[in-house]
C-alpha cells in the first residue's frame, strides 16, 4: 500500500501493528518481518489483492487445529470473475511439469501425477493433502513456521511459497487444501501492462531456477533453463504460424500476448532479458 494508506490504517485501527519499510524488501523478507512483529499462535499470510468470501479464515483455522500433522493450510482461490484459480494447488516444480505447464492440459487431466490439481474439482469432503499451497493465502501455526525455518529470503518473489511447503514436507509434516474455504484473488491487478507481466514472468522462471538449484542441484537448474529455452523457441514458432493464418484473426490479441510472454522467456533462457535482479537493501 501507499504511505498514506498505511498512515490511514494506523488512524482507523490504532491497535493493529503496522510496519512501513522505506523500500520493497520482497515477499519472503516482508512476511518474515511481519512474523517477527506478530504475537499470535497462528499466522495468516494473505496477499493484499484478496477478498474474503465467507468465513474462509475460520474454516482454515478449524482445519489447522484438527489436523495433527498440518504444516500449511490453504483454500480455494477464485479469480475476479469467480472462475477457479488453479494455482492454489501445485506440485513441487520439476522439469517435466514446468515443461507441460499448460492450462488446457490441467483442465483436461486434473489428476495427472505431474501436476495433480484434482482436489480442486472434487466436492469439498474435508482437507486434502497436497504438495504446495499458493502463497496468496497460507495459514500456519507459529511453532511450525519456526520449526521449518520461515520463508527463505534468497527469493525476492515467487517460489518462496514452494520452498516453504517443500521444507514442511521434509520435516515430516503435510500441507492441506481446504476446498470449502474460498478467497477471491485479484492476481495481477497492479500490473496490467504487458511489459510488467513479462517482468513477472521472468521473475517466476528465475525463482523456479533458484529453487531447482537449491533443492536439486546446479546441473538440474541449468537443464531446467535450457529446456525452458527450447520450449519457448518451439512455442514462438507455433504462435507465429498461428498468426499467419487469417482465419484466426479473432484470436490474434491473445496470441500476441503469448508471443510477448514466450519471447521474454526465451531471452531469459539465453541471458538476454535485460532485467536486473531486484536489489534488496536494509530497511
Amino acid at each position: 500500500p501507499a504511505n498514506d494508506d498505511v498512515d490511514l490504517l494506523k488512524q482507523l485501527f490504532p491497535n493493529v501493528v503496522t510496519i512501513k519499510c522505506r523500500q520493497n524488501i520482497g515477499f519472503a523478507r516482508a512476511n518474515n518481518l511481519g512474523y517477527r512483529n506478530a504475537t499470535g499462535e497462528y499466522l495468516l499470510f494473505l496477499n493484499p489483492d484478496t477478498k474474503l468470501h465467507g468465513p474462509a479464515v475460520n474454516i482454515m483455522l478449524s482445519a489447522t487445529k484438527a489436523l495433527q500433522d498440518a504444516a500449511i493450510v490453504g483454500c480455494r482461490l477464485l479469480n475476479s470473475d469467480l472462475s477457479l484459480q488453479t494455482s492454489c494447488v501445485q506440485k513441487v516444480p520439476t522439469i517435466a511439469n514446468q515443461l507441460l505447464d499448460v492450462e488446457i492440459l490441467h483442465h483436461q487431466w486434473p489428476g495427472c501425477r505431474l501436476w495433480d490439481i484434482s482436489p480442486l474439482y472434487r466436492e469439498a469432503i474435508g482437507p486434502e493433502k497436497v504438495e504446495v499451497i499458493s502463497g496468496a493465502c497460507m495459514l500456519v501455526k507459529r511453532s511450525v513456521f519456526e520449526q521449518i525455518g520461515l520463508f527463505s529470503e534468497e527469493y525476492f518473489m515467487y517460489a518462496d511459497d514452494i520452498d516453504l511447503c517443500w521444507k514442511a514436507i521434509q520435516c515430516g509434516m503435510a500441507n492441506y487444501f481446504v476446498g470449502d474455504a474460498t478467497i477471491i484473488h485479484y492476481g495481477g491487478a497492479s500490473s496490467q501492462r504487458q511489459e510488467m507481466n513479462n517482468w513477472a514472468t521472468i521473475m517466476k522462471f528465475r525463482s523456479v531456477q533458484t529453487f531447482c538449484a537449491k533443492r536439486r542441484g546446479a546441473w538440474y537448474a541449468l537443464l531446467f533453463r535450457v529446456t525452458m529455452g527450447i520450449a519457448a523457441a518451439v512455442r514462438l514458432v507455433l504462435i507465429a504460424a498461428f498468426l499467419s493464418i487469417k482465419e484466426h484473426a479473432g484470436k490474434e490479441s491473445a496470441a500476441r500476448v503469448s508471443l510477448s510472454k514466450w519471447t521474454a522467456v526465451l531471452k531469459w533462457a539465453i541471458g538476454l532479458d535485460g532485467v536486473a535482479a531486484p536489489v534488496v537493501n536494509e530497511f
